[in-house]
Order: C-alpha cells, then sequence, then structure tokens
C-alpha cells in the first residue's frame, strides 16, 4: 500500500543546521522529486538578504526539508503518548515539507507589488492538476485536500496544525536556525534538542513541559533578535525597496505601451494580473535576474538605473524618519526632487518594519494567536507570559520602524549653485557631506 510504502534503504541529506534530514517514505521522496518542489531550489529563502550577508544564499527548498526533519523528530517523540494519533503522521509530514511551495521569486516584495499570495498558490499546486498533486492522490482521493487545510490552518485537527503553525513550530525553528547559520550571526541559536524533549502533545496544540521554559526564552529571544538583526536589515530593505521599484516599473511601461528591447513574456501575466498557476511556476529568480540583467540595456533611464542598482548592489542611502512627525518634510522633499528632476515615484520611499515577538491571547482580536502554554508538575497548564520575566516584558509590544531611502549620489551630482541641492541636503541631515 503506498501510504505505507518505505524505501528498501532510507535516504540521507547532509545538511549543516540538522546534520543530516532522513527519508524512509516513498511518498516524502517522491515528493521531493516533483518539479514543483525542485523549482524551490530556484527561490532564495531571506529574498534580498544576500545583498547584506553575502552567506545567505540558501534557498527554501534547504529550509523545507529542514522543517520536514523537525517535525519527523517531533512525531518520532510523540509515539505512544495520549493524544497523538499516529494515523496523522504522513498527513503531518507531507504538510511540514509542501508549506512553502507556493512562494514566488524574493518573495514578500514580488507579492506585494503584484497583490498575490503564496499560501493560495500553496493551495493550488496542492490541489492543482501538478506532479505533487498526483503524489498526494495516490496516498488516498481526498489527501491533498488534508493537506491544503493543515498548511491553511483550517484542519480539523489543531494539533497537527500547531506543528506547522504556531508561536513555537517547526517551520519557525528551522529558519531561525538556519538564517543565523547562513548569515553568519549568532542570534538564532537556540537548545532546539531541548525543546524537542520537553515538548508534549495535548488535543488541540502541543504544549512545553515547565522544566524547558527558559530553552523557551531563548527560542523567543533569538526570534527577537533576528527580526531586528538581519530580517529587518535597512540595507536589505533598500534593495527591497529597488526591487519593489523595478517591478513596478516595469508594469508600468507596459500598461503605457512601451516597446521593451526583450519582451517580458515571463511577465506579462503578471502585469495584467492575471495568473494561471502554469505562469506562476514558470517565474523564479533566475529567471527575474535575467530581466534585470537584460533591462540595464533599456532606453527608459528609470528601469535602466534601477537595475543596475539591483545588480551591482548600488543602493539608495536611508536615515531613520518618523511618518507620524516628519510627513511636512517629505511633502517638501517630494516636492525639490520633482524640480531637480529626481523621480521621488522612484527615488524617496518610506520603508517601514514592525514585530511583535510574542502575543498571549486575546479573544476576539483581529489576528490573535494561540499562546505557548507551560505544563506544569501537576498537569495544570500556565501561559507562558505569566511564569516568564523575560518573555513578559516583551508580550504584546509591537515595534516599529522606519526609514526614509533616497539616492545619495544623484543628489551629489547636482550642481553646488542650485538652490534645491542644500534645501535636500538639510532635510535630509546631509549638509556636512560632501
Amino acid at each position: 500500500m503506498y501510504k505505507n510504502e518505505q524505501l528498501d534503504e532510507e535516504k540521507v541529506f547532509k545538511d549543516p543546521v540538522h546534520r543530516y534530514i532522513h527519508v524512509k517514505d516513498r511518498v516524502i521522496w517522491d515528493l521531493i522529486g516533483t518539479a514543483e518542489f525542485q523549482r524551490l531550489r530556484r527561490v532564495k529563502q531571506l529574498g534580498t538578504s544576500f545583498l547584506t550577508f553575502h552567506g545567505a544564499e540558501h534557498s527554501r527548498f534547504n529550509h523545507s526539508l529542514g522543517v520536514y526533519e523537525i517535525v519527523r523528530r517531533i512525531l518520532f517523540n510523540f509515539e505512544g503518548r495520549k493524544h497523538w494519533n499516529n494515523e496523522e503522521r504522513l498527513l503531518c509530514l507531507c504538510a511540514a515539507l509542501l508549506h512553502d511551495l507556493g512562494h514566488g521569486p524574493f518573495s514578500h516584495s514580488f507579492e506585494k507589488v503584484f497583490k498575490l499570495d503564496h499560501e493560495a498558490f500553496t493551495r493550488q499546486i496542492v490541489l492543482g492538476d501538478t506532479e505533487v498533486n498526483h503524489v498526494l492522490r495516490r496516498v488516498e482521493e481526498g489527501f491533498p485536500q488534508k493537506v491544503a487545510d493543515v498548511i491553511n490552518k483550517t484542519y480539523e485537527d489543531k494539533l497537527v496544525v500547531s506543528l506547522i503553525s504556531s508561536q513555537i513550530d517547526a517551520d519557525r525553528m528551522d529558519y531561525l536556525q538556519r538564517d543565523a547559520y547562513f548569515t553568519g550571526v549568532s542570534y538564532g541559536h537556540f537548545d532546539m534538542e531541548r525543546i524537542l524533549r520537553v515538548m508534549r502533545p495535548l488535543e488541540d496544540q502541543v504544549v512545553i513541559k515547565q522544566t524547558g521554559m527558559h530553552a523557551v526564552e531563548d527560542y523567543i529571544m533569538s526570534r527577537y533578535q533576528m527580526y531586528w538583526q538581519v530580517y529587518f536589515h535597512p540595507v536589505s530593505r533598500s534593495a527591497e525597496v529597488i526591487l519593489s521599484k523595478i517591478l513596478h516599473r516595469a508594469k508600468h511601461l507596459y500598461e503605457q505601451g512601451y516597446q521593451f528591447s526583450l519582451k517580458p513574456t515571463h511577465f506579462l501575466s503578471f502585469f495584467s494580473g492575471d495568473v494561471s498557476l502554469e505562469d506562476y511556476l514558470r517565474l523564479d529568480e533566475s529567471v527575474v535576474l535575467y530581466y534585470f540583467q537584460m533591462w540595464i540595456d533599456e532606453t527608459d533611464e528609470i528601469l535602466s538605473d534601477l537595475c543596475v542598482r539591483f545588480m551591482n548592489r548600488k543602493l539608495l542611502k536611508y536615515i531613520e524618519f518618523n511618518p507620524n512627525l516628519q510627513m511636512n518634510e517629505w511633502m517638501e522633499l517630494y516636492q525639490l526632487f520633482k524640480k531637480v528632476g529626481i523621480d521621488p515615484d522612484y527615488y524617496l520611499v518610506v520603508d517601514s518594519s514592525s514585530d511583535l515577538p510574542y502575543d498571549f491571547y486575546r479573544p476576539g482580536e483581529e489576528g490573535e494567536r494561540l499562546p505557548i502554554y507551560l505544563l506544569m508538575p501537576n498537569q495544570e497548564l500556565k501561559e507562558l507570559s505569566r511564569q516568564s520575566d523575560i518573555v513578559e516584558s516583551i508580550s504584546g509590544k509591537k515595534r516599529t520602524d522606519h526609514k526614509l531611502y533616497f539616492p545619495m549620489d544623484f543628489i551629489q551630482a547636482l550642481p553646488d549653485d542650485q538652490p534645491e541641492k542644500n534645501k535636500i541636503k538639510t532635510i535630509l541631515g546631509l549638509a556636512d557631506i560632501d
């Protein structure tokens, strides 16, 4: 029976984070071999961060295998425990492996520009006419829908969902360690072995034995540090700003009837807003970068310049900026940029980042989060921030950071006798820079 079929010999992937990733199930091995899963090799896990941290070249393929491996180890520890139904084992493993299947090139920037949803595409890949779907249907007819429901967080068994999507799940535990490893920072490291040992299944979620509280504190603080030191790094955000402006410019030019030297065939359905699954899967980062390289030679100066900046890492500079207090300054800068011939729609950009490192459950609030519960010696459940002073100090506290991005080289190239130049430099705090 395909569902229970095991490989003649266990396959292993050598992994820098987990040492080895073990595959014994025929279904998992077949899924890894599908075209849709192999495509994840061509989508970076950290988008533009490779322009800040030169080692951050790892892919969503690496990460997806890592999440699968963590879930596999959790389920090995759950075997025979109360509340755990081992019939859900293969479902958990498949959902863990496939959870990021719908990510596009430079994921989040790309989604914002074209108003796409990678989770919706993940569901389409799992449920549509794909190699992944054909493998899953061999397990049982309704199995693709179950996998889609787990990834979509609508599956009836909430314990299964919590393994892949919660405030302490396999997804986060892998990407924190993997991203720390490849960026070369130390913030993302925590004692995962300890956390896996103290995880316990309950009816609707995973809980943590009280003796493991300090390991969880370490995990939450590592997540906090990674967001501010790596994920929201202002240089990576500068590259993201340029990336999104390239895509906006190309879309705008197409809508205006501009004749591209190289017809942007792979982007046409994205520009029109009618993206088929086939079109979506054909686009990966190697294709996007090919177009960026070609667009350097376009006659449109803005598109060409933005592509040069991205491909050759000539990024925009930035200053701290509070849009609530400094909107008048921004409006004045906007007009000054127009006067000196720098298009502010592409070269004067406010970018904001925010993160909530841990939140406790507040019924009825939008985006409410299931908290992390500690299992006390008397079998009572206690919400983590009620027991941990460290976690309590950051619970529910949303931190937001704003930057204003601009092209320093364009400003410096303005004639010294142009009065707008000094005004721009003064507002940006660049008066002392020649």
